[in-house]
């Protein structure tokens, strides 16, 4: 597994047990010994699947990339709010706060949802970081962080309504098991509208002010998590302002060596 890593598909045996141990070789290979299917190929094409989870948290990670920071205070300026995500950039503290669990995450092909009082909608292309019970880094998949940029800007303490909704994350198409990604790791995104190019970008997790070790301790402090945990570790592609998703939208965010994460609008 640390090697080159082992991918696996969002079925066939059970997540908390698998982020509970603390030899997830050890569950693959016994879910394959009693004739589950876990082993399969990046190339999913249409198929649609759940997201690779049961039991665990999804966590974010804010403002860890120069181009997030700069999206944030566009935000607030906009919104006439309080400029303060430099701070945050600079900060030994990281911006943690929890997106969700299973019941507001969906899978590759299944439908991501914008907020009906928000006219400022974006998606938020992020490597997904599996933490094991024991705080360890097991595996990374893809994971969406649909945002409001209109109610984040407004206030600091709107964020719970900015991030947290129906539908508002996505995570897939597969776990990819192993402890750490290379730094030139790219994050692709693209948004398909009337089937042309809406938007395209592209960042890589060199890109990014912390390391996912780091993130990874302060989320663990003074925290417990019975069955793991995702966390979202921020984006560095954030479209211009005057970009809002549309119902109909389709949203493809690919990391190398993962997959690509479909999703659309509603």
């Amino acid at each position: 597994m640390r090697d080159g890593g082992r991918w696996i598909r969002p079925a066939g045996f059970s997540f908390d047990e698998l982020f509970a141990s603390g030899d997830p070789d050890a569950v693959i290979d016994a879910a394959i010994s009693r004739g589950e299917e876990c082993d399969e190929g990046v190339d999913i094409g249409e198929e649609v699947l759940g997201p690779p989870m049961e039991g665990q948290e999804v966590w974010a990670a804010g403002v860890t990339y120069y181009r997030s920071r700069d999206a944030r205070m566009e935000e607030s300026e906009r919104s006439g709010g309080d400029v303060f995500y430099d701070r945050v950039y600079e900060a030994e503290r990281p911006e943690l706060f929890i997106k969700g669990g299973k019941s507001r995450t969906v899978g590759h092909g299944e439908k991501i949802s914008i907020r009906s009082d928000s006219n400022w909608d974006v998606p938020e292309p992020e490597l997904a970081v599996a933490v094991s019970a024991k705080g360890e880094v097991i595996g990374f998949t893809v994971g969406n962080d649909v945002s409001s940029r209109e109610i984040e800007g407004e206030n600091l303490l709107y964020l719970p309504q900015a991030k947290v909704w129906r539908n508002s994350c996505a995570l897939g198409p597969g776990l990819l098991l192993t402890s750490s990604m290379p730094e030139e790791t790219a994050i692709r995104l693209r948004i398909e509208r009337g089937g042309a190019t809406a938007f395209s970008g592209e960042t890589s997790l060199s890109q990014m002010k912390r390391t996912v070790e780091e993130l990874v301790g302060w989320l663990m402090r003074d925290n417990v998590f019975p069955f793991g945990c995702y966390l979202l570790t921020g984006t560095g592609v954030v479209p211009d302002g005057g970009f809002t998703l549309a119902s109909g939208d389709v949203v493809g965010i690919e990391i190398d060596g993962i997959g690509e994460l479909v999703n659309e609008v509603e």
